[in-house]
């Protein structure tokens, strides 16, 4: 099944939703086992390591270190991996509010993790993109 690729449909149609979990961002060695009860919601292999991101009690349950305090915003249309600008206008709207931002695009959907205290007012901004 593929996805959305027209970027005015991706706008109008990715519903913004907030994940309720404060979330953290970190990182082992490429050789590292993950501990046994942690179950990230993301990982990703760099050179320098393996990225995680994980709940933030899990994290901390773990003994890892890591960024903490990141909330999750999910941009519920179904969009395309060869869709063209919707990331680009999803961090042109969080940079005019002044938000970080740090973009998942997954299979199905796309996820925005920002700084979990501006975490409404990046919905708001997103919301009002999806209106525009």
């Amino acid at each position: 099944m593929t996805g959305e690729t027209d970027l005015a449909v991706l706008l109008r149609g990715m519903r913004p939703v907030l994940d309720p979990v404060v979330y953290g961002f970190s990182t082992l060695q490429r050789d590292a086992t993950l501990p046994p009860a942690l179950r990230p919601l993301c990982l990703f292999e760099e050179e320098e390591g393996t990225t995680l991101i994980a709940p933030q009690s899990d994290l901390v349950a773990a003994g890892l270190a890591h960024r903490p305090g990141w909330a999750r915003i999910t941009l519920t249309v179904h969009s395309s991996l060869e869709a063209v600008g919707l990331t680009a206008a999803i961090a042109a709207a969080l940079t005019d509010a002044g938000i970080s931002a740090n973009v998942v695009a997954a299979y199905y959907h796309d996820h925005v993790f920002v700084p979990w205290d501006r975490r409404h007012d990046a919905l708001t901004a997103l919301e009002a993109l999806g209106q525009n």
